[in-house]
């Protein structure tokens, strides 16, 4: 009775063409995305395309002395500011004692990333004893000042009493980059919005404002008379507005809301930046309420922040509000109903995720411990980068040429694979980099190209381990097709090991370093898991492929598989068992 055949599974060797469509169609996908963003080019480093360097100066601020570890504070602080969104590479360092350099690369958001930067005063949460509109617009603030967004407590924070609940906005938020936030409660729902009135009467009375149960003490003449005087519709007095003010003074701000500029009475400062454990911008898909920004206090600013919300939630607005000032500005001013307890809190409302990513930032990085003014900024040229750039290439273009000598004089015909898988890995290596530029910040410099020369040598080693292994299979015996799919799992194995040891270096390399070495590791890492991608989807397909074709099943000499010059084994034959001798029965 025959033996029953074995099954063999669906595979690569089966329908090899379904895993080249596949990344066909990717690479089609990918391409049309980039030139459909216009983005054709991947964005280039400060080194390469030249950019903006701001040179800082420190200044000792209410007490904070100039030491090492305060300047290195600021440091990491300013490099998560502008590379917060994303790997924008932009490099922050120190340079002598008291001074910070701080270099962003054409093609970033400059005037964002200068902003972020330039706002170097602490932070701090300060209660709102009055508001008023400058610059000739009304005296109320606008719809969208009073319900643009809301400020509302965490699902923990709910467990405590405080049910803070979402308004929908009736206007649309600023466009600048520091958004509004206010606070929309039940108390407040039917008439969000202070009547000019009340309005007018809390600015033209601040120290009756100011002891409205806030606990803060009157308003003293001087900021009485900086408050009646000051226009922030006007630069020159924004930028001085509250310049000076000690934490527990009362003090005057500015802040815009819909493209209109306001100024603030602000009590003494109730929570400190330092205070505000984390911030995140977060889009809210349960209640269809947008994006919004969680704020998460230590234990002594959870403490603070349910006192002052305690207090603030006893008055009518503006007066329950608190402003979230950064360097004399109020970038955000949310009104509350009723104590928030617990340590978290968010504000929510008609953000844009710019606008939330923005205060989320500035409510995580806000905080420096020193003071710093703007000493320069200048343009960098990339002049000396280009160069250099000239010289990689250069060196890159020669070392891809002596791999290819390489491959095509020890391989010949399996060269032709290699070569192939190499283009494609190029082709979405550049396509990846064009389209993470604008996604996430990525930008191009001096060691990422040498991690993508670097990638060449690990992406040829994948296909060498390969090969060398259906070589192996040959030399046993047998033929090209049964070669190449024995040869594969042993093979895969070790370029997954060897991939994933390379992805983890970079990984720790991307995570403990900044600036430029971090595009080296991103670089490394990208290319690595390209690697794995094509050698699955397009190296083993096409191999696959071409073990059909008589060229290399025949093992022609010049197919870089033939048996002869690789000392195969004669074939491997089945042979029968002897039938086994028959047994005759004694009589």
């Amino acid at each position: 009775m025959a033996a029953p055949k074995r099954g063999r599974s669906a595979s690569a060797q089966s329908k090899p063409g379904r895993a080249l469509a596949l990344i066909l169609i990717a690479i089609v996908a990918l391409t049309g995305g980039m030139f459909l963003s216009g983005h054709t080019t991947p964005r280039l480093g400060i080194d390469l395309a030249g950019g903006t360097s701001i040179t800082l100066e420190a200044k000792a601020d209410q007490g904070s002395a100039i030491n090492k570890a305060n300047m290195n504070t600021a440091v990491d602080i300013m490099n998560r500011r502008v590379n917060g969104l994303g790997v924008s590479e932009a490099e922050v360092q120190t340079q002598g004692d008291r001074n910070i350099i701080v270099n962003i690369p054409k093609g970033t958001n400059s005037k964002e990333a200068r902003d972020q930067v330039g706002t170097t005063a602490k932070l701090y949460f300060r209660p709102v004893l009055a508001q008023e509109a400058t610059g000739g617009a009304a005296a109320s603030p606008s719809p969208s000042a009073s319900g643009s967004s809301t400020a509302s407590p965490s699902p923990s924070a709910s467990k405590s009493g405080s049910t803070g609940e979402k308004a929908t906005s009736s206007s649309s938020p600023s466009a600048s980059a520091t958004s509004q936030g206010r606070a929309v409660t039940d108390a407040l729902k039917a008439d969000s919005t202070p009547s000019a009135s009340a309005s007018a009467s809390s600015a033209a009375s601040p120290s009756a404002s100011a002891t409205g149960g806030t606990g803060t003490s009157a308003a003293d003449a001087k900021v009485q008379a900086q408050y009646a005087a000051l226009d922030c519709s006007k630069k020159a007095q924004r930028t001085t507005a509250g310049e000076g003010a000690k934490p527990g003074a009362t003090t005057v701000g500015c802040g815009e809301i819909s493209g209109v500029w306001y100024k603030y009475l602000l009590g003494p400062a109730a929570v400190d930046g330092t205070e505000v454990k984390k911030a995140q911008a977060v889009f809210d898909t349960q209640t269809a309420a947008g994006w919004q920004v969680t704020m998460t206090f230590n234990s002594k600013g959870a403490k603070k922040f349910a006192d002052i919300t305690g207090q603030l939630a006893k008055n009518a607005q503006p007066q329950n509000e608190f402003g979230i000032v950064l360097d004399g500005e109020v970038v955000s001013s949310p009104y509350v109903s009723s104590s928030i307890t617990g340590g978290n809190a968010q504000i929510s409302g008609s953000f844009t995720q710019a606008e939330a990513q923005n205060l989320a930032n500035m409510l995580s990085y806000g905080a420096l411990p020193l003071s710093f003014k703007e000493q320069s900024v200048t343009t960098v040229t990339a002049a000396l980068g280009g160069d250099q750039l000239h010289a990689g290439l250069l060196a890159g273009a020669i070392g891809l040429l002596l791999v290819v000598i390489y491959l095509v004089a020890y391989y010949r015909g399996l060269s032709l694979v290699a070569m192939a898988s190499l283009l494609v890995s190029g082709i979405l290596t550049y396509v990846l980099m064009a389209l993470l530029g604008p996604a996430i910040g990525f930008a191009l410099n001096l060691p990422a190209v040498c991690g993508a020369i670097v990638a060449i040598g690990i992406t040829a080693d994948s296909f060498i381990v390969y090969f060398e292994r259906i070589r192996d299979e040959i030399r046993e015996g047998r033929s090209l097709r049964p070669a190449v799919e024995r040869a594969w799992p042993r093979a895969r194995r070790t370029i997954l090991v060897s991939d994933f040891v390379s992805f983890l270096a970079a990984a720790v390399l991307f995570i403990v370093t900044v600036g430029k070495v971090q595009g080296f590791a991103f670089t490394l890492g990208l290319t690595t898991v390209l690697d794995v991608v094509v050698v699955f989807f397009f190296t083993k397909p096409l191999m696959t492929l071409l073990a059909r074709r008589k060229f290399f099943a025949s093992g022609s000499k010049w197919s870089g598989l033939d048996p002869k010059s690789l000392g195969a084994k004669p074939p491997l034959r089945r042979t029968r068992r002897p039938a086994a001798p028959a047994h005759t029965k004694e009589a």
